[in-house]
């Protein structure tokens, strides 16, 4: 069987980062029909451990990560949406595959190193911020997924999640799934840069368009972002490398939006190489880019406008998604439990 297990931290609405790094990608997994079963969570627990002081900040966005995902075409009826609290059953997993990694290792994998430098934690690192990649195993192999559809700086937490497959597996009896990675088809799309610049897109740095924006807030978004820094008058040569608008056109633009937006033009090649040489100015560029974004996002801003009319609808989705992922959870729970033989008083 393929099983996809994946999905996002309740911290925020989501912005295009997700939407091009992942979530347009499971709609079109969703839509093949190649898949017997699609797992997508609201890890709620996860964003605990480094807003276990903000509560009212995860609960309040689970509706609106929710709104975000259907609104991109995510169909409850072919994909299972659930809340990861509500399954005690991940937290168990959780704890049994802690005997199996060591705080040298952990400390070692590169996302958490890197999350960790981000969050300015330095020396007090929250234990479960701390062993969060443990927690994304349990989730992964609850569900005995086989693909994971990540940005490329998951892999590292994809990784350790097959060592401790591997480790159970050898240790104990062979329960557990190993799963693979699914990147996304565009190179680009792995790591959408922030409007300023910034490595990463990231709702902590406020450097983001979300999927919800009104169409003025995308346009303004859109106008402010950075460019080439050398770039400071239209006959000046640009860089297009490393320039954030010419990243979301490499992302985003396909040769018919030159025909609808920007004729000038038959296709990105042609726009970049106008760029490099001189006499195409950075209003140009962003106006067309604007173009593109409007008509990516605006059939989703009304699909979730139309949803969040009904957001007990949306919660009774979660409750039934929820409920149906417990079970699976448990039937896997109990065959780790025979292989470990700690199920001591089933007859």
């Amino acid at each position: 069987m393929d099983i996809i297990l994946t999905g996002d931290r309740p911290t925020g609405r989501l912005h295009l980062g997700h939407y091009v790094g992942s979530l347009k990608r499971r709609v079109e997994m969703q839509n093949s029909g190649k898949y017997d079963k699609i797992y997508i969570m609201i890890a709620d627990a996860q964003a605990l451990t480094d807003n276990a002081d903000n509560i009212d900040k995860v609960r309040n966005n689970i509706a609106e990560v929710a709104l975000d995902y259907m609104s991109c075409g995510i169909d409850p009826k072919k994909a299972t949406i659930f809340i990861q609290s509500q399954i005690p059953e991940l937290f168990e997993l959780t704890a049994y595959y802690m005997n199996l990694v060591t705080v040298s290792r952990v400390q070692r994998n590169p996302t958490v190193k890197n999350e960790i430098q981000m969050r300015g934690f330095k020396q007090s690192i929250p234990v479960g911020f701390f062993t969060y990649p443990i927690s994304q195993a349990a989730d992964i192999t609850a569900f005995k997924a086989n693909i994971v559809p990540v940005g490329e700086d998951q892999l590292p937490m994809l990784e350790q999640t097959r060592e401790i497959v591997r480790s159970f597996n050898t240790i104990y009896k062979e329960v557990l799934v190993e799963p693979q990675a699914v990147l996304p088809d565009n190179a680009v799309c792995s790591r959408l840069p922030g409007l300023d610049g910034a490595a990463k897109m990231s709702k902590s740095l406020g450097n983001c368009i979300y999927l919800a924006d009104s169409a003025n807030d995308i346009k303004k978004k859109v106008q402010s972002m950075f460019t080439d820094q050398t770039h400071l008058h239209i006959e000046d040569h640009g860089h297009t490398e490393n320039n954030p608008v010419f990243i979301y056109l490499d992302a985003f633009c396909k040769d018919e939006h030159f025909a609808a937006f920007l004729p000038t033009y038959a296709n990105l090649d042609e726009m970049k190489a106008h760029y490099r040489r001189g006499g195409l100015g950075d209003g140009t560029v962003k106006k067309f880019l604007n173009e593109i974004l409007q008509n990516e996002l605006k059939p989703i801003r009304e699909r979730r406008e139309m949803l969040a009319q009904d957001v007990g609808e949306v919660f009774n989705i979660l409750r039934q998604g929820s409920l149906a992922s417990k079970a699976v959870a448990e039937q896997t729970l109990a065959e780790v439990k025979s292989a470990m033989g700690i199920n001591y008083f089933k007859k």
